[in-house]
């Protein structure tokens, strides 16, 4: 294109997109709060529960993780618990605070 005296901007624009894909909660309490169970809490999950979070504000979803201690990858001294702070969303481990039921 240089050559041929063509003018262009290279990567100048950035183009938000959605994911057309669907999502089934784990669990949903009578009180309208939806538990999602977590052993792995891999890059697709947390990049998914980012989107349904953004487009769906309105849901109340909290994790239930086996190990909330558990780092986001190898080298990361991000936890999972760590994770869910950073972005807002309650969780707890193993057990599910009774507060979360009523």
């Amino acid at each position: 294109m240089k050559k041929a005296g063509v003018k262009f901007t290279y990567e100048s624009l950035r183009l938000k997109y959605v994911k057309n894909h669907h999502y089934t909660p784990d669990f949903i309490l009578d009180n309208g709060v939806i538990l999602e169970a977590k052993g792995r809490f891999m890059s697709s999950d947390r990049a998914k529960h980012l989107l349904i979070q953004a487009q769906h504000p309105d849901l109340d979803i909290r994790f239930v993780f086996m190990r909330a201690s558990n780092t986001l990858n190898k080298r990361s001294k991000t936890t999972y618990g760590d994770w869910c702070d950073k972005h807002g969303i309650p969780w707890c481990e193993k057990s599910i605070p009774r507060s979360w039921f009523e």
